[in-house]
């Protein structure tokens, strides 16, 4: 032992019970620990006998050898957490042997342990009504995390971030808890922004008489992104990729180029979006807006009468509609009239799985219907070749594409033949949030939330309210109950008067929140100061980043609020199928720090057979053309095989069967299934839920 100690750096003392710890440090590490036993003398007291702890089993030494380790010692400190009595009988002691000793400041669960870890205001870190080191204060945190379930390394590695932050154990733990202290939950701020653009003055705009006017009569001067879409051409007929927050104004750029070209007599606009929801919502605003100067129709579906019961118009100056509900009409040789204006929102949705490759073929699809009414045209007044190419801004057909999310914007406007218009001002800060809570508690939390936002006015007198996002629409159901304030859930499963009577209610604040799932996410114009996500899902299937940063876009209104706020409510080890990889922890903080993820519209087999037999429905021998100039690519050949093969064409022609498929947008293997069941005599109802058991699977 002699040898061990030839030089000690630090010889640390903890009392034990009756005993005291010993630890001997050298070269920043333990040499060994054990434990000393003092006995009373004459002299005072004087070491009794010392045990060197070597694993579970003591070896006892004699009491000249720990002397012999004081005597050696570069210094020799005593524990805070030892008892006033304590330290005075260890100084008695020391000073028996003309020695001294300094109480410092160390961690009491180190020293328990026979480790030596001083602490300092810097590193020390509360727990309960005491301080200890950062290793200990994590290895409790990771305790506490064993017992609320596994935790990802991002979640695990934010709290811990937190935990040497706010040097507070306790308010950690109570976060894990749905505690919402907000120094805590905050997990970043992304700032107001302002570019510095020249707005445009309405009254400089040449457009015709009757939208110039109602536009003067509303604003004085564009906003940014629509003035610099004005500077691109927006109402000279240029073709236009639109991307720009929520907010920002990115409708009016559709609207205004739209109706001026429908009163100047340059064909009519079709304004499209991904969901009946929003189709509704879109075309009651646009019937309010402008019904006394052009006629509105909507267009959701295969049936021809809305959720009113009113007729759709194909004649109308402006038909709203959804994806599908235009595809639909394609697809089954309808005509829609000369169309002078498309605008697609939610262009972002050609990324999507089963909604992208349709967004494709539809876009190719109705410039193919577009080129032909123009074709004539060309010839009524005599003119020949492309008329894309020589006609910009106008005869041709003008496309307006808007979106909030893209992340690869240059590549998608060169794809679409547009004009890019990028605008990435923020109107006003939104704060971002994370804390940790299992499902019961959530609601919770969001019934604090709720009446904590609309128990605040902003300086411009709007109440805060909130938008809690969830997963599905029994869920919806369940959290508006449990809300004390007034709201109200909000969902596809819900009749046209319904949801427009929340909208209603939400705009002149006599709801404090809607629940929403997350599908209707996009588009949804509720003025909310607050974003609440229940659930970071759209179903079975987790947020992509496009999808979570449209909707906590939604925080925030320029002319209602100071600022957005965002919560997200994470339920760690949580995933809500069997089929998702990740757990929502991980993709809390995935979405969180996420880029933008690119537009790619993927094509597998399926995918290309369908919109390859909708090619060919709508255009025949042309069918190849448009799909080479889809934004995706597709395996026209191997498409064209498969549809022979399972004989939905003829040639180039559909047949019956095929025409059948592309009416009702049917994936080859649900136009097998229907065909099975009706040859075994299935019943409608027990064809229907064999497909959906096969959909789920």
């Amino acid at each position: 032992m002699s040898q061990q100690v030839a030089r000690v750096d630090t010889l640390f003392l903890h009392e034990h019970g009756d005993d005291y710890r010993v630890v001997v440090r050298r070269d920043g590490g333990r040499v060994f620990h054990g434990v000393l036993e003092l006995k009373q003398t004459d002299a005072g007291p004087r070491p009794r006998r010392l045990r060197i702890k070597r694993g579970a089993s003591e070896d006892l030494r004699s009491p000249d050898q720990f002397v012999e380790l004081a005597r050696r010692a570069s210094r020799i400190r005593i524990s805070e957490q030892t008892s006033g009595r304590g330290r005075e009988e260890l100084r008695a002691m020391l000073k028996g042997y003309q020695l001294s000793a300094k109480v410092v400041r160390t961690c009491r669960y180190c020293a328990s342990s026979g480790r030596y870890s001083p602490i300092t205001s810097e590193t020390a870190i509360k727990a309960d009504d005491e301080h200890i080191c950062p290793d200990c204060a994590r290895e409790e945190l990771d305790r506490e995390l064993a017992l609320n379930g596994g935790i990802t390394g991002d979640a695990q590695a934010r709290l811990e971030e937190l935990l040497l932050d706010v040097q507070d154990l306790d308010r950690i733990e109570n976060l894990l808890s749905g505690e919402l202290d907000p120094d805590l939950t905050k997990f970043d701020e992304i700032s107001a922004t302002v570019d510095d653009i020249d707005l445009v003055p309405v009254d400089s705009l040449d457009l015709h008489p009757g939208i110039q006017q109602h536009l003067e009569g509303r604003f004085d001067t564009l906003l940014p992104v629509q003035s610099l879409a004005v500077e691109n051409g927006a109402t000279d007929g240029r073709d236009q990729l639109v991307v720009s927050a929520t907010a920002t104004g990115k409708t009016l750029i559709g609207e205004m180029a739209g109706l001026d070209r429908v009163l100047n007599n340059k064909g009519k606009m079709l304004f499209l979006v991904p969901l009946v929801a929003l189709a509704n919502q879109k075309y009651e605003s646009f019937a309010e807006r402008y019904g006394d100067m052009v006629d509105v129709s909507l267009r959701v579906g295969s049936s021809r009468i809305d959720g009113d019961g009113n007729r759709f118009d194909p004649n109308a100056d402006v038909i709203v509609g959804t994806y599908e509900g235009i595809d639909h009409a394609l697809r089954t040789g309808k005509d829609l009239g000369d169309i002078g204006t498309v605008v697609i929102d939610e262009v972002h949705t050609l990324g999507e799985g089963e909604r992208g490759h349709r967004l494709d073929g539809l876009i190719s699809r109705l410039k193919y219907y577009c080129e032909q009414g123009e074709t004539v045209e060309q010839s009524r007044k005599g003119r020949t070749g492309d008329a894309r190419e020589q006609n910009v801004g106008l005869d041709g057909t003008q496309w307006i594409y808007l979106s909030a999310t893209v992340g690869n914007a240059s590549d998608l406007a060169e794809k679409l033949r547009a004009n890019l218009v990028e605008f990435e001002e923020r109107p006003v800060p939104i704060e971002r949030h994370v804390t940790f809570a299992d499902g019961q508690e959530k609601t919770r939390i969001e019934n604090k939330l709720v009446r904590r936002a609309f128990d605040t006015k902003s300086s411009k007198g709007y109440r805060g309210q909130t938008i809690i996002f969830t997963n599905s629409r029994r869920r919806c159901h369940e959290i508006s109950r449990k809300l004390e304030y007034d709201s109200a859930p909000y969902h596809a499963g819900l009749d046209n008067k319904r949801r427009h009577r929340v909208e209603q209610q939400f705009a002149d604040q006599d709801l404090a929140a809607v629940v929403t799932t997350a599908a209707l996410a996009a588009g949804v114009d509720f003025p909310a100061s607050q974003v609440v996500f229940d659930s970071l899902a759209m179903g079975i299937e987790w947020l992509s980043v496009q999808e979570f940063s449209q909707m906590l876009g939604r925080a925030g209104r320029p002319d209602y609020h100071d600022k957005g706020t965002v919560y997200l409510l994470v339920e760690p080890d949580c995933s809500y199928h069997n089929s998702m990889e990740m757990s929502e922890d991980e993709v809390a903080f995935k979405l969180l720090k996420g880029d933008m993820e690119p537009v790619i519209t993927e094509y597998d087999e399926a995918a290309a057979v369908e919109e390859t037999l909708a090619n060919v429905t709508v255009a025949g021998d042309q069918a190849k053309r448009l799909n080479d100039r889809m934004i995706g690519e597709v395996p026209t050949k191997h498409a064209l095989g498969k549809l022979l093969q399972y004989e939905f064409i003829d040639g180039l022609e559909p047949t019956p069967l095929g025409r059948a498929v592309t009416r009702f947008f049917l994936a080859p293997d649900q136009a097998f299934a229907i065909l099975d069941g009706i040859r075994k005599d299935l019943h409608p109802y027990d064809i229907v839920a064999e497909m959906e058991l096969r959909d789920r699977e």
